[in-house]
C-alpha cells in the first residue's frame, strides 16, 4: 500500500513538474514587453533567491562539498553556462512567436541524449534507438530543405539540455544543490545587468506595472519548483514512466503555440513533427523492452 502511494506521488509530482515546462511559454510572453537578456537575469537572480529559502528550509544548503573539488567546480561552471544559454534562447523563442521550434527542440531532446550517450559514454544503441536516431534527424533536415529556415532553435534547446543532463550524470551532482550552485555562479552576472538597467533608467522592474514586477520576481519560483517536483517525482516512478511523462511538456508547448499564438502549423511542421513523433513511439518501445525482465 505504502509502495502504490509513493508510486502516485511520484506521478503527481512528475506531471505537475512537465505541466509546468509545458504552458511556462504563456509567462514568458506575458513579459514580452521585457527584452530577453533582462528577463534572463531576473530569471537567474530571483531563483538564485528562491533556492537559498527552499535549500535552507529543507536544511541542505550545504555547498562546500561541491566547492571543495575544482573539478565538480568546473562541471558547474559549464553546465551554469549551458543551462543559461538554454533558458535564453527559450525566452527569446517564445518571444519572437517560435512556440513550434521550442517543441520540436523538448521533442528531439530524448533523441539527442541517446546520440550524446553514443558518443560520449560509448554507449551502445538498439536497432530501434538507431531507427529512432535516423527518423529524428530526417525530420529536422526536411524542416530545414522544405521550409527553407534551419531549426537552429530546436537544435540548440536539445544540445544544449542534452549536455546539461550529461555533465550532470557524469558528475553525479544533486538536482538541486547543483542548480543552486549554477544560479550562484550566474547571479552576480545577473544582478549587475539589473541594477545597470535601473541606473540607466531603462530597467523594467518597478517601471512598468506591478503584473510585471510580480512576474520578473516569480520568474524564480517557476524556474525552480518544477525542477524541485521533477526530483521528487523521479525518485518514486520508474524511468520508463518518466520517459512518457516528458513528452506532455512540448505536446502542451506546441498546443499553445497554434491555438492560443496562432502559430501557422505548415506541411512542413506536419511532416517534420510526424518523424519526429514516430522516432520518439520507437524510443519510448526501446525504453519499455530494458524495464522487461528478459525470460
Amino acid at each position: 500500500m505504502k509502495d502504490r502511494s509513493e508510486y502516485i506521488r511520484g506521478l503527481i509530482f512528475a506531471v505537475l513538474a512537465f505541466f509546468t515546462w509545458g504552458v511556462l511559454a504563456v509567462y514568458w510572453k506575458l513579459l514580452k514587453q521585457v527584452p530577453p537578456l533582462e528577463i534572463l537575469s531576473h530569471r537567474i537572480w530571483w531563483a538564485f533567491v528562491f533556492l537559498i529559502f527552499l535549500l535552507l528550509f529543507q536544511k541542505r544548503l550545504s555547498v562546500r562539498k561541491l566547492l571543495k573539488s575544482r573539478k565538480v567546480f568546473f562541471t558547474l561552471l559549464i553546465t551554469a553556462l549551458l543551462i543559461g544559454g538554454n533558458w535564453f534562447t527559450y525566452i527569446f523563442a517564445v518571444n519572437s512567436n517560435r512556440i513550434l521550434e521550442t517543441s520540436m527542440g523538448y521533442y528531439i531532446n530524448p533523441i539527442v541524449s541517446v546520440f550524446l550517450g553514443l558518443l560520449v559514454l560509448d554507449e551502445k544503441l538498439t536497432s530501434l534507438q538507431w531507427t529512432a536516431l535516423a527518423l529524428a534527424s530526417i525530420g529536422v533536415l526536411y524542416m530545414a530543405f522544405d521550409y527553407g529556415k534551419f531549426p537552429w532553435i530546436a537544435l540548440i534547446l536539445a544540445f544544449s539540455f542534452g549536455f546539461y543532463g550529461l555533465f550532470k550524470k557524469k558528475a553525479q551532482l544533486p538536482s538541486m544543490l547543483s542548480l543552486f550552485v549554477e544560479t550562484m555562479i550566474l547571479a552576480p552576472f545577473a544582478l549587475a545587468y539589473i541594477i545597470r538597467g535601473e541606473i540607466l533608467g531603462n530597467g523594467a522592474l518597478f517601471s512598468i506595472s506591478p503584473l510585471t514586477d510580480f512576474l520578473l520576481i516569480g520568474a524564480g519560483v517557476v524556474t525552480s519548483l518544477p525542477l524541485y517536483w521533477f526530483a521528487r517525482g523521479a525518485k518514486r516512478i520508474p524511468l520508463s514512466t518518466l520517459g512518457f511523462i516528458q513528452y506532455l511538456a512540448p505536446t502542451l508547448m506546441l498546443l499553445i503555440g497554434v491555438f492560443l499564438y496562432g502559430e501557422p502549423f505548415t506541411r512542413a511542421h506536419a511532416i517534420s513533427f510526424s518523424l519526429i513523433w514516430a522516432a520518439l513511439i520507437l524510443y519510448s518501445i526501446s525504453l519499455i523492452k530494458k524495464t522487461i525482465p528478459q525470460v
